[in-house]
């Protein structure tokens, strides 16, 4: 457990990075500081670490004031992720995780085990061990940085906007290894971003923090999208974020249609008769979804080839059986044939449906749980100051009924 306790940074000259600050980050769960360039996120990150230290209140790591440790002491209990992963240029990958092992007083031999542990959790091939930083893309070398910062078991992490240097695609990629890390290892985590999209998705709970270092709000996600405390979070947190509340909906048994599947490879003029709609939908051997095929599209002259990648239109995302209202939805909307595609979690295709289904399925969840956040007002208390989800929290995660 992490707390501040009224906590301020001031600067010679006057300047307040940091005011007043007070929260409490919770053991094994994921906390992330929110806000504008400028509003005192990494000031508050490295107050915990001593890299900076607080001109006023204190800063309690598990009951004991970090003030009162020193500074390298308190650090071997922490690791630390910054932008660009911070590795050393002049050590390979396995160096750069054996640091802290060996400065630890670790043998070679068993860091050396360790650091290709922390490879595999991260997600990188062994064979990357003996490779320079240079000589690794952005991604690879944030995963290494991911890996250097676990490498010393330690019960906390600080995490300075890892991930915002690389492009959205790897992006995500980091996003879904930190997930599951997390998931494994159960870390206390204080994750700094700008990104209110990377904010939902990481974590358990939020601190959106305004200029001038003061704390607007400090709740769960989907409090903090259904019931933002003021003007500025809600514009921060921005217009668009009953969609994003949609992500803690989870989808549950929508009406999924079947589909006349094509195989890839197949005779091109089967798969056009076989086309619903104008579409057909393709799949490898394992009935995995590739791509959909614009059947009214294919020239007669065409016919007697087979079903080509370079045929399929890519645009349309997958969304599980087990996902969200917020996957399905996005599934349906944009997939070319107007029909999202669900697949089981072993990747094999599941069904389809639209967006009519879907925002169907989430009036009658959101009146569902309205009518049970009623009946349940009059039997407990509610909002956030109890523990667990409430049905107002699932209400909320819906979307509807709230602004």
């Amino acid at each position: 457990m992490i707390r501040f306790d009224s906590v301020t940074k001031r600067y010679a000259g006057g300047t307040v990075a940091v005011r007043d600050f007070s929260l409490e980050a919770p053991s094994g769960q994921i906390t992330v500081l929110v806000g504008p360039s400028g509003c005192g996120k990494t000031t508050t990150l490295r107050m915990i670490n001593r890299m900076i230290d607080p001109t006023s209140g204190r800063i309690l790591l598990n009951d004991r004031d970090v003030a009162t440790l020193r500074p390298f002491e308190l650090r071997r209990g922490i690791g630390y992720v910054i932008q660009q992963g911070g590795l050393f240029p002049h050590k390979t990958v396995i160096g750069n995780i054996e640091t802290v092992p060996l400065l630890l007083g670790q043998d070679r031999r068993r860091a050396q085990a360790r650091a290709l542990e922390l490879l595999d959790r991260v997600g990188l091939p062994a064979e990357v061990a003996g490779r320079y930083p240079a000589q690794l893309s952005g991604g690879q070398q944030q995963r290494v940085g991911v890996a250097r910062a676990l490498a010393g078991d330690p019960p906390v992490m600080l995490m300075d906007e890892p991930f915002s240097a690389v492009d959205p695609v790897v992006r995500a990629q980091l996003q879904e290894v930190l997930v599951r890390l997390q998931g494994d290892l159960g870390k206390t985590i204080v994750f700094v971003t700008h990104d209110i999209d990377e904010a939902i998705k990481l974590g358990d709970q939020i601190a959106v923090m305004r200029p001038g270092g003061t704390l607007a709000q400090f709740a769960r996600p989907p409090e903090l999208l259904s019931r933002p405390a003021d003007a500025f979070v809600a514009g921060f947190v921005g217009r668009d974020r009953g969609y994003r509340a949609l992500g803690f909906a989870a989808a549950g048994a929508l009406p999924l249609a079947p589909e006349r599947t094509v195989r890839l490879g197949g005779p091109l003029k089967a798969a056009r008769d076989r086309g619903a709609d104008g579409w057909a939908l393709v799949v490898d051997d394992r009935e995995h979804p590739l791509g959909w095929l614009a059947t009214g599209e294919v020239p007669d002259a065409a016919l007697g080839g087979d079903v080509e990648t370079g045929l399929l239109s890519l645009g349309g995302t997958l969304a599980t059986e087990a996902g969200t209202l917020r996957e399905a939805l996005d599934a349906a909307l944009s997939s070319p044939s107007g029909r999202g595609v669900i697949v089981h979690p072993d990747g094999r295709f599941a069904g389809t449906v639209t967006a009519s289904q879907v925002l169907t399925a989430i009036e009658s969840r959101a009146a569902r749980l309205r009518q049970q956040a009623v009946h349940d007002a009059g039997k407990q208390p509610a909002g956030p100051g109890r523990s667990g989800r409430s049905a107002d929290d699932d209400v909320a995660a819906t979307g509807i009924g709230r602004t």
